[in-house]
């Protein structure tokens, strides 16, 4: 079992750049796919990108290519996304999400383990 803490939200002008932080539990953390997801208010989550247990492979939703990056640090148990150019419609609670699995997933019930989220708020 794992447990996920995502940290580095908060409010940015749009053209912006903020860096979420997502922390896992436990010491079998390179044994897990891992993916961020986003939710608006109003919206369904969504998938925002994906990364391998190894981070050698990477997905991202077509929204965000170009302006966001996920990557991982298995040695500290942390999985990032670094966003620069955001924009207005970026504004949503972010969640990172864990599957014991080699890849990531791009559908939420592949998820087992979700962290809290954390508020990202892009203004105009």
């Amino acid at each position: 079992q794992v447990q996920l803490v995502e940290s580095g939200g908060g409010l940015v002008q749009a053209g912006g750049s903020l860096r979420l932080s997502c922390t896992a539990s436990g010491r079998t953390f390179s044994r897990y796919g891992m993916g961020w997801f986003r939710q608006a208010l109003g919206k369904e989550r969504e998938f925002v990108a994906g990364i391998s247990r190894s981070g050698g492979s990477t997905r991202y939703a077509e929204s965000v290519k170009g302006r966001f990056t996920i990557s991982r640090d298995n040695a500290k148990n942390t999985m990032y996304l670094q966003m620069i150019n955001l924009k207005p419609e970026d504004t949503a609670v972010y969640y990172c999400a864990a599957d014991l699995a080699v890849m990531w997933h791009t559908v939420l019930a592949d998820y087992d383990y979700w962290g809290q989220g954390t508020q990202v708020t892009v203004s105009s």
